[in-house]
């Protein structure tokens, strides 16, 4: 398989001044992150991990250094350059779902495309094929008050897919889940990346779910300390080939929806009566 680089980053920096001191967050971080890659980045509490996703993400920019997607420094574009740049490219998950409370699972899902101005129909189709994806058929007409933890980072997930992106940034993004829905969650971010090929690189304290990945990048400090690589005889996961007719990825993750269906923990299953509105 011929690896392909998504992002380069090079020797970043990130400094603040906090009260007349100068803050270093970031110390000359060297990253490259190949297309189809699912890399977890760990280490303690102040390290960086944060940080380096929202730079990642240009939700930050860096004091110094570039960030290469796909060969374009992110770090010239303008304000607007950049807004449409994430809208597209990158999907995100975080922690708290962010999920905006007075519409449905399929309307959030939805949201990303309806800011680009897609087309509404197209657009429900397709939220309708990823929350089914991700388990949640039976929950499309719900409202986030109406969904388990597990039910909303799910709704989360499938948001971050709707564009398409290259590249999904979770930052713990089962931190606030109980053991068993994070182990579903686990499950179902190693299975889309395998079915898609889609990269993800997921911030984490969840010692399990780093030891699953084909890759874990250790900061401490500011600074990369490690970064190991396994080969796929290691553990359960190897890296998807984003180059890999669909067909054969699909082959590749035969059963996959049925075990995401049966990974839902039983909180996450309990039937609703659906709210008769629709989107349109």
């Amino acid at each position: 398989m011929t690896s392909k680089t998504l992002v380069a980053v090079k020797d970043v920096w990130k400094k603040f001044i906090h009260e007349g001191n100068e803050v270093v967050i970031l110390r000359g971080i060297d990253l490259v992150i190949e297309e189809g890659e699912m890399l977890a980045v760990v280490g303690p509490s102040g390290a960086g991990k944060s940080t380096l996703l929202h730079i990642l993400g240009t939700l930050d920019l860096p004091t110094k250094g570039t960030i290469a997607f796909e060969g374009k420094d992110v770090t010239r574009y303008s304000a607007s350059q950049l807004a449409s740049f994430r809208n597209q490219r990158l999907g995100f998950v975080f922690q708290f779902h962010h999920l905006l409370p007075e519409f449905t699972a399929v309307e959030n899902v939805m949201m990303p495309g309806l800011i680009r101005g897609q087309s509404q129909r197209a657009l429900e189709k397709r939220a309708k094929e990823l929350l089914d994806e991700v388990g949640l058929s039976h929950r499309i007409r719900h409202r986030p008050g109406e969904l388990s933890g597990g039910e909303q980072q799910r709704v989360a997930l499938a948001r971050a897919l709707i564009m398409e992106p290259k590249l999904i940034l979770a930052d713990e993004p089962t931190g606030n889940l109980d053991s068993k829905t994070s182990e579903a969650i686990h499950k179902l971010f190693i299975d889309l990346n395998q079915r898609r090929g889609t990269t993800f690189l997921i911030v984490t304290h969840s010692r399990d779910l780093a030891d699953r990945m084909a890759r874990t990048v250790t900061m401490r400090d500011g600074r990369i300390e490690n970064d190991v690589r396994r080969e796929p005889s290691d553990g359960p996961f190897r890296r998807a080939d984003p180059s890999a007719p669909e067909a054969a990825r699909e082959e590749e993750g035969e059963g996959v929806h049925e075990r995401v269906q049966e990974d839902v923990p039983d909180s996450d299953q309990a039937e609703a009566k659906e709210p008769a509105e629709r989107v349109g």
